[in-house]
């Protein structure tokens, strides 16, 4: 019997909490908290754009880390762009091999519509289930 298919959509966050490029640390920081997340989109500001992400390690590796003011360090200069792209179809077994070999921990899920959810190596895993051997 086959293991059927788990893909990314099934898995993904479509909830997405997004920021302006522009914003400071400390306004995503408490876009943050608000939202109870760890990561957040920044938006692209044109269709020949990528999208970007920052999160939770990003601010403490490179500004709480180093001293930067977050009141004056802009997301932009933290953020990661261009963020890593999953198509919705995916086979969930690929995007954690995708994720893995990267050092990645998030991916952001894509289709025709566009930009769909966010994915976490800790949710693709605990969904992948390995066939019978």
């Amino acid at each position: 019997m086959e293991t059927p298919i788990v893909k990314v959509a099934d898995m993904m966050q479509t909830s997405l909490h997004v920021v302006d490029g522009l914003a400071s640390v400390q306004e995503a920081i408490e876009e943050m908290k608000r939202h109870s997340v760890s990561s957040l989109v920044i938006e692209r500001r044109h269709d020949g754009d990528e999208y970007g992400v920052v999160t939770v390690h990003d601010i403490a590796d490179k500004v709480v880390a180093v001293n930067r003011s977050a009141t004056r360090t802009s997301v932009y200069e933290i953020m990661t762009k261009p963020a890593l792209t999953l198509g919705a179809d995916m086979n969930v077994k690929y995007a954690i091999r995708l994720l893995a070999r990267f050092g990645l921990t998030r991916a952001l899920v894509t289709g025709e519509a566009g930009l769909l959810g966010l994915v976490t190596l800790r949710d693709l895993v605990l969904s992948y289930s390995s066939p019978e051997e």
